[in-house]
């Protein structure tokens, strides 16, 4: 068995819908969806895999951007895109199961979408 390298491809959201079907229609699982803020954009990227065979899409988008849901393709992608929502505030329309908010509960709204904290020596807890 030989591992092909893997690639990741930089789609525009626009294109998340038609690229996601391709890869549905090929027979391609999906492995994950992962979400980082990089700056003040947010990369997500979708992996997938057939045959060994692994392949990423990425989109790049402004907070306020709203992304359409991948579960009428992928059911289980419900979890990743309400992870997504609670965790860095990215707005997915059409999940085929919207926790409202509610799927991850943390101390902080949205905490991965807020600047990271800077503690030097010295700082009183």
């Amino acid at each position: 068995m030989t591992l092909e390298k893997q690639t990741t491809t930089n789609i525009d959201v626009g294109k998340l819908i038609g690229s996601v079907e391709r890869f549905r229609n090929e027979g391609y699982r999906l492995v994950q969806v992962g979400c980082t803020k990089v700056g003040d954009l947010y990369e997500i990227n979708y992996s997938f895999d057939k045959d060994y065979h692994f392949e990423n899409i990425r989109i790049t988008v402004t907070g306020d951007t709203e992304i359409p849901s991948i579960s009428g393709m992928y059911w289980n992608s419900f979890i990743y895109e309400n992870e997504m929502h609670d965790l860095f505030g990215i707005q997915v329309r059409g999940m085929n199961i919207d926790f409202k908010g509610t799927f991850i509960r943390t101390a902080v709204k949205y905490p991965f979408s807020q600047p990271p904290v800077t503690v030097t020596k010295g700082d009183k807890p």
